[in-house]
């Protein structure tokens, strides 16, 4: 699962720690900063632009799955 590896990536955990549960209330490294570089890191890999609106909606990993989605990423 691409997210997820994103995600182990720029929070420095396991990939097997990210599940679609995983959000900044359960996960102490998703602070400000690390939301930001999930941002970019996301959009880097996926090759998408995500708007101000997308990213606020973003609050854990299975919404993140979700708007890739209606993006047309089927790979996520």
């Amino acid at each position: 699962m691409r997210v997820a590896k994103v995600f182990s990536e720029v929070l420095g955990v396991s990939p097997d720690s990210i599940s679609d549960a995983t959000s900044p209330d359960n996960t102490p490294q998703w602070d400000s900063m690390a939301a930001m570089n999930l941002v970019v890191a996301i959009e880097d890999e996926f090759d998408v632009r995500l708007s101000t609106a997308e990213i606020v909606s973003m609050r854990n990993v299975a919404i993140v799955k979700k708007v890739l989605t209606a993006k047309g990423v089927a790979d996520a």
